[in-house]
């Protein structure tokens, strides 16, 4: 595949792993990118994950022909992209490698040796020449690893991002909605490092760019200002799509009979969309996503052993690791005796900034009564507040 007359993709597709870094749920495959710049000199943009080394290779031989590649520029030091640097170099013993200092430190405690004699290293603004191709270096640290870089191409004007702007997926599997595992991977993967990407995407806004090639999912060269925008937003914890969150556990089905009432009163009440997810058969990785994307979330469950039911308690957990923050939350409780999901949900989210809790919250005893229909009558209409029915 042509990215442009002189850039070539040679990556691979995965569709034998089932969890992707050992949590995510890949049901579409994984695509591991590799790009090979042809000019005077040569260079290969990243390498492949481990079990792929062969067709990787012979990607490789399809795009150079007779030609041996000068360069292997390692971006990004996670084993699924530099799994085969050791084999790179084996294979091509006059190439050298660019990267960073900090790859180069990585690269002794992932295969015992640095390299110091076939390494280029190269920091913010450095540039490599190729000939006609003028390849200039952005650090990109935290995005999402301490080491990264970015490659931007003066001449073609194409910049090669390492994990970002990079989804769930493998390329031969037909997929037309980008923002959906995206979303996923970026705030499962990345998520955290919110202000990192903020300044990356600062240095990326002052270039011209014409296609973007992340290490994983597609090459994006069209409508580049509705992914850019999207990773602002993400990166930026803004709110994405208007509409109300619901995640929620039910032991008995008392707390899901309460979520369903609230759901169809916020309808009622002119929310232009309602999410629910169950948390105990929903996909973590999608709540979560669910949870960065939508501006409120009620957070609906039962007391469990004097705390909050698992599934909820890890889900959290999932939020204030990511730097959830710039959210409305409102809380509906259950306890048969002794209900305290709110208060130790509210403790949960007290390092969170711009957190706002409801005014109107739901505390159950059991089963839903009068009273709580009330209670939930008045947190729609609080919630809703700002939509016009």
């Amino acid at each position: 595949m042509k990215i442009t007359d002189n850039i070539v993709y040679v990556g691979v597709n995965d569709h034998k792993l089932d969890l992707f870094e050992g949590q995510y749920t890949i049901p579409n495959g994984m695509a591991y990118n590799s790009y090979v710049i042809l000019d005077e000199k040569i260079a290969v943009m990243d390498s492949v994950d481990g079990g792929f080394t062969k067709e990787w290779f012979e990607n490789l031989d399809g795009a150079l022909g007779d030609r041996k590649p000068d360069f292997l520029v390692v971006q990004h030091m996670e084993p699924d992209h530099s799994a085969n640097i050791v084999n790179f170099l084996e294979r091509y013993p006059d190439a050298k490698m660019v990267s960073s200092a900090k790859s180069f430190t990585m690269m002794k405690n992932f295969f015992g040796n640095d390299f110091e004699d076939r390494r280029v290293v190269v920091a913010e603004n450095d540039t490599l020449v190729l000939g006609k191709h003028v390849l200039r270096f952005i650090t990109a640290p935290m995005v999402h690893w301490p080491e990264v870089i970015f490659t931007y191409d003066e001449t073609d004007k194409v910049i090669f991002t390492a994990d970002a702007f990079g989804k769930f997926g493998a390329l031969d599997v037909e997929d037309d909605d980008w923002a959906c595992e995206a979303r996923r991977y970026y705030f499962g993967i990345v998520g955290k490092y919110g202000m990192q990407v903020q300044k990356v995407l600062e240095k990326v806004a002052k270039l011209e760019v014409k296609a973007i090639c992340p290490l994983h999912g597609p090459v994006l060269d069209k409508n580049l200002d509705y992914y850019l925008g999207l990773y602002d937003t993400w990166s930026s914890y803004g709110v994405e799509t208007e509409g109300i969150l619901i995640n929620f556990t039910s032991v008995y089905g008392h707390t899901r009979k309460a979520v369903n009432t609230l759901a169809d009163k916020l309808l009622e009440y002119g929310c232009p969309k309602v999410v629910v997810n169950d948390l105990a058969r929903s996909d973590m990785a999608e709540c979560v996503e669910d949870a960065f994307r939508y501006g409120k979330m009620v957070l609906a469950t039962t007391t469990y052993n004097g705390e909050i039911f698992p599934f909820m308690r890890e889900f959290i957990n999932e939020l204030t690791e990511r730097g959830y923050k710039n959210r409305t939350l409102a809380t509906i409780e259950n306890g048969s005796w002794a209900p305290m999901a709110t208060k130790i949900i509210k403790k949960m989210f007290e390092n969170s900034k711009d957190i706002t809790f409801a005014e109107n919250n739901v505390s159950i005893l059991s089963a839903m009564n009068e009273a709580n229909e009330e209670q939930i009558d008045a947190l729609a209409q609080e919630l809703c507040s700002e939509y016009e029915v």
